[in-house]
């Protein structure tokens, strides 16, 4: 089988890049597409050389590891050593995936193509190969985030929110809703769901008293200065839950929030907060509702308990 540089190079770009699109979409982090293809081409470009060179130094598991920690910093800046491993590890479990279904794939169609050298593997139907396997690997991973994340554990169903709003701030235990998708249908701005009683600090009573008044267009107990301050702020948010399939929520924007668990806290500054006029407990175990969409990165890194 003849074995052209360029192709090799352009093949393992290309699955590069897509197992480090892959492991940006599954941490949830900003993908930069130029540092993912600079990230890319430096493990193609490696790849070569260990290929083409006879020196043992290339298949060493040290410095494949360096080299991982190399890209993984390239494509994510991740901004300490926690979450560079923390990216890493997602790394190497995605490419686990891409890896499993592509060899799976050369040993069904043509094993017989297979050439070995340096601890590499190569096949002539190799563009085939990254496609079909990458399909497949996303539906493996997407599958297996979401048994994951349907087996969160209770303690990671909590967390602490500073809410920033009018110049003020309220300090609060929310629960991370997993089922809660809801968005200001406007701006597709995220919402976090917070009582009504939660709020006198820094919103007037005279609007938190007369929610279900203001949402049906009565505006008779408001005051004229309050109308004329508040009402151009609130927004009007569609909700449907069990037993209340077409609720309204009146909404505003905070200036910003602030989400610590555990480990570390994160800051969010396009976020509505969604007044709910009732109690979310009768114990009062927590006072708020926060998307899992909200919780995607801690930092630059997905909130993982490792």
């Amino acid at each position: 089988m003849t074995i052209y540089v360029d192709v090799v190079l352009i093949e393992n770009v290309l699955m590069n890049y897509i197992i480090l699109y892959a492991t940006g979409v599954i941490l949830k982090v900003k993908i930069k597409y130029i540092r993912i293809l600079v990230a890319s081409s430096v493990g193609a470009i490696y790849t070569i050389i260990a290929y083409v060179s006879a020196l043992k130094i290339y298949s060493n598991i040290f410095l494949k590891c360096i080299l991982s920690l190399i890209i993984i910093y390239i494509a994510f800046n991740p901004k300490n050593i926690k979450k560079l491993f923390k990216c890493t590890l997602i790394f190497y479990l995605t490419s686990f995936v891409f890896g499993g279904a592509a060899f799976a794939l050369i040993y069904i169609v043509k094993p017989q193509e297979i050439l070995k050298n340096n601890g590499l593997v190569l096949n002539s139907n190799s563009l085939r190969v990254i496609f079909i396997s990458a399909i497949i690997a996303f539906v493996i991973i997407i599958i297996g985030f979401k048994v994951v994340k349907n087996k969160i554990s209770a303690k990671d169903m909590y967390c602490h929110i500073i809410i920033k709003l009018n110049q003020k701030e309220i300090e609060t235990k929310a629960m991370i809703d997993t089922g809660n998708f809801l968005k200001e249908p406007i701006t597709n701005t995220p919402v976090i769901v917070v009582e009504h009683t939660l709020l006198y600090e820094c919103i007037p009573k005279e609007i938190l008293n007369h929610l279900e008044n203001i949402l049906g267009g009565d505006f008779s107990e408001i005051p004229e200065n309050i109308k004329e301050e508040y009402m151009p702020k609130l927004k009007v948010i569609p909700f449907s839950s069990l037993g209340k399939q077409n609720g309204m929520l009146l909404g505003i924007k905070a200036e910003e929030i602030v989400i610590e668990n555990e480990e570390e806290s994160q800051i969010k500054q396009n976020v509505i907060i969604g007044i709910y006029n009732k109690s979310l407990t009768k114990r009062g175990e927590y006072r708020a509702l926060l998307g899992i969409e909200l919780m995607g990165t801690i930092g630059d890194v997905s909130f993982w308990t490792f």
